[in-house]
């Protein structure tokens, strides 16, 4: 691109956010704007784990003479993330063990030691050298703290022996300056479980075009959970006290906030694993999975980011390379071509017309997001047979909106919005169809659905326990009943092993109980229901995950 013209769009871009930040709203900066246009980020965790078959129990004293992959080949991990859309790799150059892939002077426990290229590689260097080659930016997870110091897992870089802090807060400064001097721009760092360790001068001076995950200078959000998924309505914006904390999540959403602070969904692509093993790619998920994720991050607002694993010698196994593409390769036959769509200007209440009677089963919404989250609330006609008949309504747009439904045949769609704050600014409507779709259950917030029970792993004893729901005020005549499990906060990794349904006290046939997905049942009650019928259902629960507290709940409605 000419250079004047690249510097005259830059001043254009910096004065629109410039006169978006005089309203009274809270507004992206040209930064986080970037960062949020970028839609689909690539994770690579890569390290001493891969070898152990482990996740959480590194000690800092592995073998690292045993790290020597053959085959390595960053260009194969830019590759693998442009098949499905990615344009950022974000890469795990450090992580809780404390060994650091990169050449640091702070430690002897890095990738000078290895037999790797006979210790004069550097990773970091070759994945900042691919990326550019790519045209992927380059994000970096240098974890926060380091168990050789006594600060692990969720410290966020405090020491449990006081008088290691001072000397520990150097290393890590140290780290993260090397990290972000030598290896060109950084577009996003990563602070795993937030950082005490005062860093704002290092981030002021070497990541001023950098987004940051976590830290007292977030200026992106965790959503709470590691699902890859968000709970609708998104909004962007929080109280800027509590973004200072430096663990602010989804549930400190508001509309109103004075702080922007958009989500960023992580998953791991084998549940719950983030480090390869020939064992674990027994979980990796299923295109369908990692559609629904899409539908439930990129489509309520925010930014989804997949995980990668390497194998010991380096390489993306070959059944994740041809799922990354798969995946890819669906999402852009379903939103590659609208049927029809509106570009600015775009009308308050824009309506959608078709030359001829369309099927669609897809609206996408965007708006112009730069300048806040003005529009509050909408709803979605279709003009069938020559009447509006209302297909959606929701809350929150900003960057993406994806209303997905049964499909209809329509000449019109309208738009209303029935609540904003500001003048409203669409930047997109379109409209889609995708052979053969189905739509998903909405459950989290449908109201149809009623709560019928809770968990929280914190009271699990051994990983395991036992939930009894006790549905009698819930199925109140005969029919079918739908029951699932809502992540309220949950690191993935709660599972329901085995279930038992009893009718009335008695011996039930457990037939009636019809398992319908990974953590969802129908039940069918086929008996007459009075004031003596009892329908009790018991789980027996068991949770993986001994790092982080999982909690949740059972709802329940009757099957339409």
């Amino acid at each position: 691109m000419n250079k004047k013209i690249a510097l005259g769009c830059l001043l254009v871009f910096e004065f629109l956010f410039a006169n978006a930040q005089k309203s009274d709203i809270a507004v992206p900066s040209a930064v986080q704007y970037q960062w949020q246009e970028r839609e689909r980020i690539m994770f690579v965790h890569f390290g001493v784990a891969t070898w152990t078959g482990n996740e959480y129990d590194e000690t800092g004293k592995f073998d690292i003479s045993r790290l020597n992959p053959s085959k390595l080949n960053t260009d194969q991990w830019c590759e693998v993330a442009k098949s499905w859309g990615a344009k950022e790799i974000i890469f795990v150059a450090k992580h809780v063990g404390g060994f650091c892939w990169w050449p640091t002077k702070t430690t002897e426990y890095c990738v000078r030691n290895i037999p790797w290229k006979n210790g004069k590689g550097d990773l970091m260097k070759e994945v900042a050298a691919s990326c550019k080659k790519y045209g992927i930016k380059m994000g970096v997870y240098i974890y926060p703290g380091d168990v050789a110091y006594g600060a692990g897992i969720g410290s966020g870089g405090k020491t449990k022996d006081p008088s290691l802090q001072e000397a520990y807060n150097k290393v890590f400064r140290q780290q993260l300056t090397e990290v972000l001097t030598n290896y060109g721009e950084m577009a996003e760092v990563w602070f795993d479980g937030n950082c005490v360790v005062e860093v704002g001068d290092i981030l002021k001076k070497y990541a001023s075009k950098a987004t940051i995950f976590q830290s007292p200078y977030a200026s992106l959000r965790w959503p709470g959970t590691e699902s890859g998924k968000l709970s609708y309505p998104v909004w962007n914006t929080v109280p800027s006290g509590r973004l200072k904390l430096g663990l602010a999540t989804q549930y400190d959403d508001t509309p109103d906030g004075d702080a922007w602070a958009p989500l960023e969904a992580d998953a791991p692509l084998y549940d719950h694993y983030w480090f390869w093993s020939k064992e674990k790619e027994k979980k990796r998920k299923s295109l369908e999975e990692l559609i629904d994720m899409y539908y439930k991050s990129v489509g309520y607002g925010g930014n989804l980011l997949i995980n990668s694993c390497p194998d010991t010698t380096g390489l993306i196994v070959p059944d994740d390379v041809s799922l990354y593409r798969a995946f890819g390769a669906e999402l852009q036959k379903r939103f590659e071509k609208p049927v029809a769509q509106l570009k600015l200007p775009i009308a308050i209440n824009p309506i959608l017309h078709f030359q001829k009677p369309t099927a669609i089963n897809h609206i996408v919404l965007e708006e112009q997001y730069q300048y806040g989250h003005r529009i509050r609330a909408y709803t979605i006609e279709a003009k069938v047979n020559g009447k509006w008949v209302e297909i959606a309504k929701g809350e929150s747009v900003g960057r993406k909106k994806i209303e997905a439904f049964k499909t209809i045949t329509t000449t019109d769609i309208r738009i209303n919005v029935t609540k904003n704050k500001l003048a409203p600014n669409w930047r997109s409507v379109s409209a889609y169809h995708v052979s053969n779709f189905e739509p998903s259950v909405t459950i989290q917030n449908d109201p149809e659905w009623k709560v019928c029970g809770s968990y929280d792993t914190k009271t699990f004893k051994n990983g395991a326990d036992t939930l009894v729901l006790n549905l009698d005020s819930f199925i109140t005549k005969p029919g079918q009943y739908e029951i699932a499990m809502v992540a309220d906060v949950a690191i993935t990794g709660t599972y329901i092993v085995e279930t038992y349904l009893e009718f009335d006290g008695e011996n039930t046939q457990q037939e009636y109980l019809q398992k319908t997905g990974h953590s969802s049942f129908n039940i069918n009650r086929t008996a007459q229901i009075d004031r003596n019928s009892h329908t009790k259902l018991t789980l027996y629960m068991k949770s993986d995950n001994e790092v982080f507290q999982n909690r949740g709940v059972f709802k329940i409605r009757a099957r339409r």
